[in-house]
């Protein structure tokens, strides 16, 4: 990717080596069974599926598996610099693109933690993988996710790693315009879970959003490069139920869905990175997924 042109964002909020990680029990998240989805789970799977493929040759007992590694004290912190300029460029191009609409974006805040932190949709840590939380509108993220993206997931790069930061800023834009109050709202138009319910809607649009920005930002500024495109389908495959759960169980069960599967949130995503419109990115009318 070329970010030369990006600015930094300045909302990102650095806890890491902060003391905040550590053994306490996730709390529980109490503003509806949709966003417990979001906050509480692997970036698409169920967490069972998550800690088994977090053990690795690791011992049940070994709690390693899960911490971040010590950031570096010598040196441009890299990682940072790239994650500031990714939530840069979904500022600009969010709020260019409310205010085609009419209306005003908030901006989000990102939190980089080590090992675990406190938010308002309870206790992250680094197993849960990077959420949003739509109680304090912001995106919560252990650098150490992109390892396993890397190793485990075989999805690396910089444009899986942007995927990864957009679709969870696709949560907040669904947050902004008022998707996820009204989900909550409905509250049973619809089964939360399975291969058509509306965690599975939702996942896949905020995929669509983030389509939705690459191609913007790419037509500002031609941020993309040869074979970043790959990198994001990569990335949006490798996060499919259905292949996380074959490589965590050996089997899938469609009625656990909560993100869809690796096709589907390859073809959501690539719709938003066709068009550009977040009206193509109406996963709730859909007839079919």
């Amino acid at each position: 990717m070329r970010l030369d042109d990006e600015r930094e964002s300045t909302n990102i909020d650095d806890e890491r080596g902060s003391g905040g990680g550590g053994g306490r029990a996730p709390l529980k998240i109490g503003i509806g069974g949709i966003l417990l989805a979001l906050g509480a789970l692997y970036f698409g799977v169920d967490p069972k599926i998550v800690f088994s493929l977090l053990e690795g040759s690791a011992s049940s007992g070994n709690q390693s598996a899960v911490v971040a590694p010590q950031q570096s004290v010598q040196g441009p912190d890299t990682q940072k610099q790239f994650i500031a300029r990714i939530l840069g460029s979904t500022e600009d191009v969010w709020t260019s693109y409310f205010q085609q609409m009419g209306r005003t974006y908030h901006e989000p805040r990102l939190v980089l933690f080590s090992g675990g932190t406190q938010s308002a949709c309870g206790y992250a840590q680094t197993s849960v993988g990077p959420f949003y939380c739509p109680a304090d509108h912001k995106v919560y993220l252990d650098l150490a996710f992109f390892q396993e993206l890397k190793n485990r997931l075989g999805a690396g790069g910089d444009f899986a790693r942007a995927y990864v930061v957009a679709h969870e800023v696709g949560h907040h834009v669904q947050n902004e315009l008022g998707i996820m109050a009204q989900l909550e709202k409905q509250n049973g138009g619809m089964s939360e879970r399975g291969a058509t319910g509306a965690s599975v809607r939702t996942e896949l649009q905020a995929d669509c959003f983030a389509g939705v920005w690459a191609k913007r930002a790419n037509d500002a500024k031609s941020i993309l490069q040869s074979g970043d495109v790959q990198q994001g389908l990569n990335a949006a495959s490798a996060v499919g139920d259905d292949r996380l759960e074959r490589q965590g169980q050996g089997y899938v069960v469609p009625d656990s869905f909560t993100h869809g599967t690796s096709a589907q949130r390859v073809n959501w995503f690539s719709r938003g990175l066709q068009t550009g419109d977040i009206r193509q990115c109406d996963t709730f009318s859909a007839p079919a997924l």
